[in-house]
């Protein structure tokens, strides 16, 4: 073979490699939020894509996304607007996003490989229907139908996916059914703690949403969203703040808010938590939370000056909520079940939740010295609503005056766990902690044996 000019060595990808890397690393749960987050962004667009902060703003109360998870199929519906023939033809079905592409203002989506990479994951005869209405305000409907078998039979440039004319669905929106499910998609939907978990993911990160009036059913059933709620009192005051930063020419506004969510524990022994995770950093981007209650290094636990997190810490609750118009300059994961912790607008607001955790932090070990005036004091706070949390630049906890203590010694010993079972019972508690019956039991045998002094 001779070497010209021309010689090029072949680089183009074969549509199954493609399929398989873009599939390979995101889990069906995340394909299906993928596809919500599609739904999310037509109805933000429909009502003016302003931003999606803590403030009051668009109400949503009127968009249904209504997904069904069984044996034989996957579907997912909405009425929230549809997508245009413009838009699939130009950009809805492409492999990634190209820069020339117009972002829609504070969307979710932003690598623009979530829906083709979602029904991949899901199934092999895929069908897309749209229905939108059109400068005239008249009803246009098309159907894109994939049989993915046949589509990666040919490797020939250039990758299309025909478009077919369709019946109008019944309001404007998108109609996604997925049939032939893969190994993975049909003993996940046929296993009910699956859709369980799914119902708890959306119901958390997509709270902002739901609170909105977004409603979202699995089979059937609607989702009730978290409520995420901090106390406050005359002396617990959550912060509230909100700066603008920039990444590049595009403004990201940040707002964070931070407190006490619930007391602390009684004891430090983790042994004895009850299995209550919501406490730690959240982080949302656009509206989507995309780390919840997070505890690790990636929200700055056991990183400069900030310890890691410890049990005792349990009661705290902080969000961080990024908004933008150009999604491409949030702190987001392909994935969006983390935070990119080399963006430079999270690194810098950090340090931020540094302080916010380390006030925390500073009076959950002055409560050890003043166990009672801490109960009393926060029993006086109430749950209120972070959208109805006021402005403050810092985060209120009481100031405790440490009591006095006796000086304690420890008594350590060891029973038969069926004895103590028992004597638990006779306490009235069968599920007392250890450590309460070993207590309570001394404070008998002391009334009995000694007496009042």
């Amino acid at each position: 073979m001779t070497i010209t000019p021309e010689t090029k060595a072949s680089a183009n990808p074969t549509k199954e490699f493609f399929v398989r890397m873009l599939t390979r690393d995101i889990s069906l749960e995340d394909c299906i939020l993928d596809l919500i987050d599609n739904s999310v962004d037509s109805a933000w667009h429909n009502e003016g894509s302003r931003p999606m902060g803590l403030s009051e703003g668009a109400n949503l109360d009127k968009y249904i996304i209504d997904i069904k998870l069984l044996p034989d199929v996957f579907q997912i519906k909405d009425n929230c607007g549809g997508m245009t023939l413009h838009d699939a033809v130009n950009h809805a079905f492409s492999f990634g996003r190209n820069t020339s592409d117009a972002h829609d203002d504070f969307s979710i989506g932003v690598y623009g490989i979530g829906m083709k990479r979602a029904i991949f994951k899901i199934g092999n005869q895929i069908k897309v229907r749209s229905t939108y209405r059109s400068e005239g305000e008249a009803l246009e409907a098309f159907a894109v139908p994939i049989d993915v078998d046949r589509w990666l039979e040919n490797n020939t440039l250039p990758w299309d996916f025909d478009i077919i004319g369709d019946e109008p669905l019944e309001a404007a929106g998108v109609e996604i059914d997925v049939r032939q499910l893969t190994q993975g998609a049909l003993q996940a939907f046929s296993n009910p703690a699956f859709i369980q978990n799914l119902r708890r993911t959306i119901a958390r990160d997509y709270s902002f949403h739901l609170a909105r009036g977004l409603q979202i059913l699995v089979n059937n059933a609607p989702v009730d969203g978290w409520q995420i709620e901090l106390r406050q009192s005359d002396e617990f005051q959550p912060v509230r703040i909100e700066y603008v930063d920039k990444v590049g020419d595009d403004e990201v506004t940040v707002e964070l808010i931070g407190g006490m969510a619930a007391p602390p524990p009684e004891s430090t022994d983790p042994t004895e938590d009850e299995g209550d995770r919501r406490y730690g950093w959240y982080v949302a981007c656009n509206g989507r939370i995309v780390l919840a209650a997070d505890k690790t290094v990636v929200a700055g636990w056991g990183s400069e000056d900030w310890p890691q997190w410890h049990y005792q810490y349990a009661g705290f609750v902080g969000v961080v909520l990024f908004t933008a118009a150009k999604a491409s300059a949030l702190p987001l994961t392909t994935t969006k079940r983390s935070v990119d912790v080399s963006s430079e607008v999270f690194r810098r607001a950090r340090p931020r939740m540094r302080e916010i955790s380390k006030a925390w932090i500073a009076y959950t070990n002055a409560r050890k010295q003043a166990l009672e005036q801490a109960k009393q004091k926060e029993a006086l706070a109430r749950p209120v609503s972070i959208q109805a949390v006021p402005k403050r630049s810092t985060v209120a906890l009481p100031n405790l005056v440490a009591q006095r203590a006796e000086k304690a010694a420890n008594i350590n010993y060891s029973v038969p766990v069926s004895k103590l079972k028992k004597l638990a019972r006779e306490l009235g508690n069968i599920n007392m902690p250890y450590r309460e019956v070993g207590l309570t039991t001394f404070d008998y045998a002391y009334d009995d044996l000694v007496g009042n002094e």
